[in-house]
């Protein structure tokens, strides 16, 4: 690899690997040490191909979500079965991993704008501007650029997707979602996790509590015929793959459903 060379982006790929290994090396205790973070069917990002790959979950923080993702897609490729011991796997990551994230929380400080050289999409929201939603009647135009750009990234390796769009548990699945998967036909991949809202801030950049278990579960791809399910149709699918169906609130607890409720309550608050 050439010193200076770049992805379709811009971006230099060895300042990108830097950013990887140092950000990777100060992160690692998070997951494996001050809290451990439970690994299921991490076997399956070992053999998925190397471009056109979408990765579905649900959101809990703003960028612990995806710095754990990371870890786990890089430690899977270096042969590590459900597990991230020996951070020697990101000493040559995969270069070609991108997470889409909107536009007004990367440009938030110094640091977002740092973690979006290592591979952030970023979007504008058209549902939602300065922390809140916006009417109906107020909704900005989809931009088209970002959707090339999703393009773009899906033709040169994975990209990670929230399509709630929201670190609010039971949010409905945004339809721009579907339209990317029926438009590019990627290999989409769902993943679940928990325990990253008790265990950070909503940021995801302060550590909040230790000795969480957070758990991370890849799923089997989904079985989409993507010329003929329509749009709703895939938006059902993606909302049971991350478990963020309506229908998965009856089987969850009184008091657990209380307590996200006063954790989204707190984060609105915090804002």
């Amino acid at each position: 690899m050439g010193l200076f060379k770049r992805n379709p982006f811009g971006h230099i790929l060895f300042i990108k690997k830097w950013l990887i290994r140092v950000f990777g090396a100060l992160t690692h205790r998070r997951f494996r040490g001050f809290n451990e973070l439970h690994i299921e069917g991490s076997e399956i990002i070992k053999e998925l191909p190397d471009r056109n790959v979408l990765f579905i979950s649900n959101h809990q923080t703003y960028f612990a979500d995806v710095v754990a993702m990371f870890h786990v897609f890089n430690a899977s490729l270096k042969g590590r079965h459900d597990n991230i011991k020996n951070i020697g796997y990101l000493w040559n990551p995969k270069l070609n991993i991108y997470y889409v994230a909107a536009k007004e929380t990367m440009e938030s400080g110094l640091l977002p704008r740092i973690l979006s050289y290592v591979g952030a999409i970023t979007v504008e929201r058209t549902w939602r501007a300065g922390g809140k939603d916006v009417a109906e009647n107020e909704k900005k135009e989809v931009n088209p650029n970002d959707t090339e750009n999703i393009k773009i990234a899906l033709d040169d390796g994975w990209v990670i997707t929230f399509p709630q769009g929201t670190t609010k548990s039971f949010k409905p699945v945004r339809k721009g979602t579907a339209h990317i998967i029926k438009q590019h036909k990627p290999i989409v991949v769902p993943i679940v996790i928990d325990g990253f809202r008790r265990s950070f801030d909503r940021k995801g950049l302060l550590l909040k509590k230790k000795g969480i278990l957070q758990s991370f579960i890849v799923k089997e791809p989904l079985q989409i015929d993507y010329d003929n399910e329509s749009i709703d149709e895939i938006v059902e699918k993606i909302e049971y793959a991350i478990e963020q169906h309506p229908s998965f609130l009856k089987v969850i607890p009184t008091e657990t459903i209380e307590e996200m409720k006063e954790l989204d309550r707190q984060r609105q608050w915090n804002y």
